[in-house]
Formats: structure tokens, C-alpha cells, sequence
């Protein structure tokens, strides 16, 4: 059975996401959070025995994250410990581990096809605690970093964005690029968990191999999004 995620502690409705998930990732202070935010979020990860795990970005807050930054050799290795670091803190004071951690936005996406991103991101996973597990975009160098590193590693699909031909996610600049329709997102969601073809923009098809499906939290209309995803994950 194919598991439904979601990224939290942004500012949105995470008590409302959290039953439809197992798994999230936690905004630790790049793009989003503080120490409050941070806990709160673990702390409805623990009530939900929902696997929790950090979210660490670009530092650009006024950016959320979604903006590509320069950074020095061993920089991006630096903010990924930090943010992981800030989180886990969080965590041993409610007597939690960490599961995971989860590039966010455009350090998520140019990890996808940089591999000295790649290998920066993993590096610092592997140093921080070799126990954790690595999630990146399915099939993207980022996961074949984390293996590189010796991590487990998980292939992560998105049922709310669209992909193109060489199965990367479209920018969300362009028209389509992320679903808004609930019963559109469920549809793509079976076929990623099924292993079928996916539609693409422009018009084509992808085929992945995904472990985990992330629902986004702060997407319009997450909670129905989420929804409809999880049934169509769980029939009956």
C-alpha cells in the first residue's frame, strides 16, 4: 500500500490534514516555523501516530522557499543540519524521533537534478543520523545521493502537480501545474500507485515508481484534496 504525506507546521490547517496522512514534514525555520510552530506540529504528528520528519529550504522566508538561492561549497549542507537540528530539538522534549527529512520547494527541486545538491543534502542527513530516511522526487539524483550515502530512501510522487515528460515537476508558473480538483488529484494519485502512465504538460505521459504521495498543506483546498486522495488510496 502506497502512503499519503503531507508538509505541515506552514501556517495552514494541519489538525484537519493529519487523519488522512502517515506521514509529514515539518517547515524547521528556512521557509517557515519557529520553535512554537515546530512543536505544535510534532506534537499533532504524535497524537496522530503519524510518522514526523523535518523540512528544511532555501533560508527565505519572504521567499517561502521557493526560490533557487547561490550558495557556498558546504553552505546547504550547513542549513539542512541546522534546520534538521532545530526540529529534532523540538522533538527529544516531547520524547520523539525523527523519521525522515524532506527538502522543501526549490532546494527539493534543484536537489532533483544537481548532484552536488544532491550530495550536500545527503551528506548532511548521513552526518546528522544515518538512521533517517531520505524522500525525494521519484527516480531524481537526489534519491540516488541518498543511496550513494548508504540512507533508505523513499520515491515521492505528488498527486496535486502536474510532471513533465522526463518526470520532473512543472514550475508552478505555468498554467495547470498544480490541481486544485480534488477527484483530478485522486485520479492521478491511482495511477501513481498503480505504476501507470501519468499525464503530462505539455500533452504526454510519465511513468514513476513511488513509495510515498504528498499532499500539499497549503494548496487551496488541501483538506479536500486530502480527502479524496485518501479514499482513493484506501478503498472500502
Amino acid at each position: 500500500m502506497i502512503e499519503l504525506n503531507a508538509d505541515i507546521g506552514e501556517g495552514c490547517d494541519d489538525a484537519a490534514l493529519l487523519p488522512f496522512v502517515a506521514r509529514v514534514s515539518i517547515a524547521c525555520g528556512g521557509h517557515a516555523g519557529d520553535a512554537a510552530s515546530m512543536r505544535a506540529a510534532l506534537e499533532l504528528a504524535a497524537a496522530h501516530g503519524v510518522a514526523a520528519g523535518a523540512h528544511p529550504s532555501y533560508p527565505d522566508r519572504a521567499g517561502f522557499g521557493r526560490r533557487a538561492m547561490a550558495a557556498r561549497p558546504g553552505e546547504i549542507a550547513a542549513w539542512v543540519t541546522q534546520q534538521t537540528e532545530a526540529l529534532a530539538e523540538q522533538a527529544a522534549r516531547l520524547g520523539m524521533r525523527l523519521a525522515h527529512v524532506k527538502p522543501h520547494g526549490a532546494l527539493y527541486n534543484v536537489a532533483a537534478v544537481d548532484a552536488g545538491v544532491a550530495g550536500e543534502i545527503a551528506a548532511a542527513v548521513a552526518g546528522f543520523d544515518a538512521g533517517l530516511v531520505l524522500v525525494g522526487l521519484a527516480g531524481s539524483t537526489l534519491v540516488e545521493a541518498g543511496q550513494a550515502a548508504g540512507l533508505a530512501v523513499l520515491n515521492e510522487g505528488f498527486a496535486d502537480r502536474r510532471y513533465d515528460a522526463a518526470g520532473r515537476l512543472v514550475s508552478r508558473e505555468t498554467p495547470g501545474a498544480v490541481l486544485h480538483d480534488p477527484e483530478t488529484a485522486a485520479a492521478q494519485a491511482r495511477l501513481l500507485a498503480a505504476g501507470r502512465p501519468l499525464p503530462t504538460l505539455p500533452a504526454g505521459s510519465v511513468t514513476l515508481r513511488v513509495d510515498t504521495i504528498c499532499v500539499h498543506g497549503d494548496t487551496p483546498g488541501a483538506i479536500n484534496i486530502a480527502r479524496a486522495v485518501h479514499a482513493a488510496l484506501n478503498p472500502g
